[in-house]
């Protein structure tokens, strides 16, 4: 086991933890100035942090009294200097302000980070899900 930490993973992590809080200012700093996102969900391709912030805002409160748990498998990274590309498996359960699970989805994430002088930043991220050949619908749910 290395004793260097694994950069990729303690962004997923604090990802987690944001998207958990939904905590708006957490989740958006971790990201560049310079971000390009390809994300999953409506928009092609977003640039740049206000676009990041505002989809984030949106998605936090369009959760209203729920909220969201973000579980992490698979992460795999490899860093270089101040560059760093990883990519995981990501399960997000939805639970109601009660706690009970209402719904979940799981999606693939590939991110690069750029290191700074305050830490590593994700410069691109990219998720997706694979499509059903016949249907042409996204799976969401990772079977074993």
């Amino acid at each position: 086991m290395s004793a260097i930490p694994d950069p990729v993973l303690l962004v997923l992590e604090r990802y987690a933890a944001a998207v958990r809080a939904k905590d708006v200012a957490a989740y958006v700093a971790l990201y560049d100035a310079d971000l390009h996102v390809f994300d999953l969900w409506s928009d092609w391709s977003l640039r740049g942090l206000a676009a990041w912030r505002d989809m984030t805002a949106g998605w936090f409160s369009s959760l209203g009294s729920e909220y969201v748990v973000v579980g992490i498998d698979d992460a795999c990274s490899s860093v270089s200097g101040e560059l760093a590309l990883g990519h995981a498996f990501l399960t997000y359960t939805a639970f109601s302000a009660e706690g009970k699970q209402l719904r979940w989805l799981t999606n693939r994430i590939t991110v690069a980070l750029r290191r700074n002088g305050e830490g590593w930043t994700i410069i691109h991220q990219h998720t997706s899900a694979p499509v059903d050949h016949v249907s042409g619908k996204a799976m969401l749910q990772r079977l074993p």
